[in-house]
């Protein structure tokens, strides 16, 4: 059979283990990963019934999600292929790209003709220049930023050049011309993956926090699957952070929705469109609670997932597929407040479908892509076709 309509759900940061290769990322020891599997176990077990039906349990030992006999879903997991563990990297492999160079990044941060030159362009001086944590460097550097009206740049473990600035302080495009500056600066061998905005309110260490303005302008991608179904007349329809990661190209329509409750209004609103391609992030487990080691608030968000699923799966129709994965880990458990290198989850629903199979250990984040392009008889060139999805 064909979909008439695919959508692919990606839940940010949800690793189901530690990847083979997961000691070259530094994540070993201590920071051994296992996010959900380490998360069901420090809150004492999970309850996510609609993702224990699909099979979320029969890719890994879940505390409180037990394997379903039979699941309504396809199911395995990935093992991610290209070098690197964040939301670009495995969006755009999903997508069909595979990058075999890791993404420079800066572990004692940028280097000064690197500032300076950014410094000149904005014509203000800059703080910070160090790997932090978004909310404890606005912390760190809040209250000097609104006395001087500096603005904070960092980095982190990932390839990226952050700029935090309080809203009333540098307004919200002038703080996005910043980092269109700093994209246009930063070329090879300085290619940072992304330029975010950082955005923040506040008049105090205690009362800083970061909005939900937040814009990031990554690299522009080599050509892929979206660029591919948009030259067919497939129309894509992009929601949360997934417009941004490939800048914009190729989507029919986009929201750049901010929290899960916002991507998943933006679903519904999407399955009334004319797109057959559904491509949404929902980053709330990374970015709420991933980075900040807090495994009950990752709970409650998958909890919250859950009953978003409980509500969309009676709206699909037999020729829909729903395909849900992760870009990366994000162990909260561990001291690490990073991304983590680890195999990520893989569940393929369709009503259609009397039962699900185990469709194994996939080799690349690619075989999502490739599957969802043969739906349209696209060849993509990295990729295998799941051929359990009866394409």
């Amino acid at each position: 059979m064909r979909f008439e309509r695919i959508i692919l759900v990606v839940l940010d940061g949800c690793g189901v283990g530690a990847a083979p290769d997961a000691a070259d990322y530094g994540d070993t020891g201590v920071n051994h990963p296992n996010t959900l599997g380490h998360l069901a176990e420090a809150v004492g077990g999970l309850n996510l019934p609609v993702l224990q039906s699909l099979g979320l349990g029969n890719i890994l030992a879940l505390r409180g999600v037990p394997p379903a006999n039979p699941p309504r879903a396809h199911y395995g997991k990935v093992q991610p292929h290209s070098k690197g563990k964040d939301s670009v990297t495995g969006h755009w492999e999903m997508m069909g790209i595979h990058i075999e160079t890791p993404f420079p990044t800066y572990p004692n941060g940028f280097p000064p003709e690197l500032i300076r030159a950014f410094e000149a362009r904005i014509g203000r001086e800059t703080l910070g220049n160090y790997p932090a944590s978004g909310t404890e460097i606005i912390k760190q550097l809040g209250m000097e930023h609104l006395r001087t009206g500096k603005p904070i740049v960092y980095t982190s473990a990932d390839s990226v050049f952050q700029i935090a600035a309080h809203e009333a302080v540098i307004p919200l495009e002038e703080l996005y011309q910043m980092c269109e500056i700093a994209r246009a600066l930063l070329q090879p061998p300085h290619h940072v993956q992304r330029v975010i905005a950082r955005p923040f309110v506040g008049d105090s260490p205690e009362t800083f926090k970061r909005t939900e303005n937040r814009r990031d302008f990554p690299l522009p991608p080599p050509h892929n699957l979206i660029d591919a179904l948009s030259e067919r007349g497939i129309g894509v329809y992009g929601i949360g952070v997934v417009p941004e990661l490939f800048v914009y190209r190729g989507f029919r329509q986009a929201e750049r929705t901010q929290s899960n409750p916002e991507h998943y209004a933006a679903l519904l609103r999407a399955l009334h469109s004319d797109c057959a391609f559904l491509f949404a992030n929902f980053e709330d487990f990374d970015m709420l609670y991933g980075h900040r080691n807090d495994p009950h608030g990752f709970a409650r968000a998958l909890a919250a997932f859950d009953a978003m699923l409980a509500d969309l799966l009676p709206r699909l129709q037999p020729t829909d597929l729903l395909i849900l994965t992760a870009d990366h880990g994000n162990d909260p458990t561990t001291p690490s407040t990073d991304h983590s290198r680890e195999y990520l989850p893989l569940l393929l629903y369709s009503p259609a479908f009397p039962e699900g199979y185990h469709i194994g250990t996939r080799a690349t984040l690619a075989d999502v892509g490739a599957t969802i392009a043969a739906n349209w008889n696209i060849h993509l060139t990295h990729g295998e076709v799941i051929r359990y999805v009866h394409l």
